[in-house]
């Protein structure tokens, strides 16, 4: 008995050993995701405490996080077993993670407090305001197209967790519906549809004469090895040959440096070379916050560079709403965290339909929208420059070819359909396999004459 009772100790601590040791790394990463997105949810999407828990933060260890909101200082506190992580505040750049910084640190940099556009939307003219005019383009058929939008809203597999869609036909919306609990005050979550707002970003630098694209990356660590080779259009295309793991269910590459790194381009400028530069596709969030930092070192002053997105690209198109969040190093998390309205969100995707141009200004270069939509080395068509596309029709079979669409993680997106004429906006919270997008997009084609 004694003996057996030895063994059945041993093997006890064996398992605890085993499980602390596979949970100590996710720690930060549990801890980390419901502090930031609970915070910025709250404190810049204008959403509620309960409905995020319910929701966004409602699956494997996350919901069983314990969260202390602060009010008064915009802050959160998140805890799991002996892991705390918490978030600080930043008016106009969002909620951020205390890592490797102090919160005094990152109070202190030079946020510059750029001027919004006009108030009062509603008096100026779509698509810079939100007086929308009440005739509707020829060739829709509108009964279609309320068939396609209550699909999209029934909140079963495969359409499930649909929060907000918009339809704008020939620059004219013709579609907005929001799921109960949702209206046009909510900011969304972009996820990785902030590469494509890096995508924008990075071509009014190249207009600007700021950037190259084909110069080797500004990277004093690289000098000395074979990742000198790399170019900022190998980082936006994702064949840079970079080590990466993009997986986000573990301890992955993504999720240590949204979690756990206060500079998270450093971070991802510290991998090694896995392969030739230009060669192999590999989809690597850190490839987006690497360009986001050489805009960073580019621009040479950091008020300048932090007021960069709402003077250049932002105030321009009417984005009255938008809020590109930065990490505690102070550099845009181009990867993944921007917040915007479903019609500011449209707007980024009219100005990719009329080819980089808004109400006759040429925001990006000419040829800058072709660029993006060139399939990237080694993406067998599903991939240009920070956008998806749609040249082969293996995942949007019932979709034009021309299609290309910024994608976020759990189900954003904006779809561009140059040969309809159509913008559609998606936004919600759908894991794998829950939301049918060829489906989605199929119901509204099938509204186009």
């Amino acid at each position: 008995m004694k003996r057996a009772g030895a063994i059945l100790s041993t093997l006890l601590l064996i398992i605890l050993l085993g499980g602390f040791l596979y949970m100590k790394p996710l720690m930060p990463i549990i801890t980390g995701y419901a502090a930031k997105n609970l915070s910025s949810g709250i404190f810049v999407g204008n959403r509620t405490q309960e409905s995020l828990e319910a929701t966004d933060l409602n699956f494997s260890f996350i919901r069983f996080v314990k969260n202390s909101v602060d009010s008064r200082s915009k802050s959160v506190k998140s805890r799991f077993l002996w892991h705390t992580s918490r978030t600080t505040f930043v008016n106009g750049y969002g909620s951020i993670l205390v890592n490797d910084y102090t919160v005094g640190d990152i109070q202190a940099r030079p946020y510059p407090i750029v001027p919004h556009l006009p108030e009062h939307p509603d008096t100026i003219a779509w698509p810079m305001g939100d007086l929308i005019a009440d005739t509707i383009p020829s060739g829709i058929d509108l009964q279609q197209l309320n068939m396609a939008m209550e699909q999209a809203f029934v909140d079963t597999i495969p359409y499930k967790g649909t929060f907000a869609v918009m339809v704008t036909y020939k620059g004219q919306p013709v579609a907005e519906r929001y799921a109960e609990g949702f209206g046009p005050e909510n900011l969304f979550l972009s996820w990785s549809m902030a590469k494509s707002f890096t995508n924008a970003l990075t071509g009014i630098m190249v207009k600007e004469g700021k950037l190259e694209l084909d110069a080797p990356a500004d990277i004093e660590e690289w000098q000395q090895d074979e990742r000198r080779q790399i170019t900022i259009r190998h980082l936006m295309q994702m064949n840079s040959g970079l080590e990466w793991n993009e997986d986000y269910g573990n301890s992955s590459d993504v999720n240590n440096m949204l979690h756990k790194e206060g500079d998270m381009a450093k971070f991802a400028i510290s991998k090694q070379l896995e392969y030739a530069p230009g060669s192999v596709f590999e989809y690597a969030s850190g490839s987006t916050n690497i360009v986001s930092s050489l805009m960073r070192k580019a621009i040479g002053n950091d008020a300048d560079y932090l007021a960069f997105p709402r003077e250049k690209l932002f105030n321009r198109i009417g984005m009255r709403s938008a809020t590109f969040e930065v990490d505690a190093s102070g550099t845009f998390v181009g990867s993944s965290y921007l917040y915007a309205s479903l019609r500011d969100y449209t707007r980024f995707g009219l100005l990719y339909l009329n080819n980089g141009n808004w109400l006759g200004e040429q925001i990006l270069p000419d040829d800058w929208v072709e660029y993006t939509t060139t399939a990237a080395n080694g993406s067998d068509g599903n991939y240009g420059a920070f956008f998806w596309l749609n040249k082969t029709g293996k995942e949007y079979p019932d979709v034009p070819r021309d299609m290309f669409c910024c994608r976020g993680h759990d189900g954003q997106f904006i779809y561009i359909i140059p040969s309809k004429e159509l913008v559609i906006v998606r936004t919600g919270f759908s894991k794998e396999g829950e939301f049918d997008q060829n489906g989605f997009l199929a119901g509204i084609l099938d509204a186009i004459r």
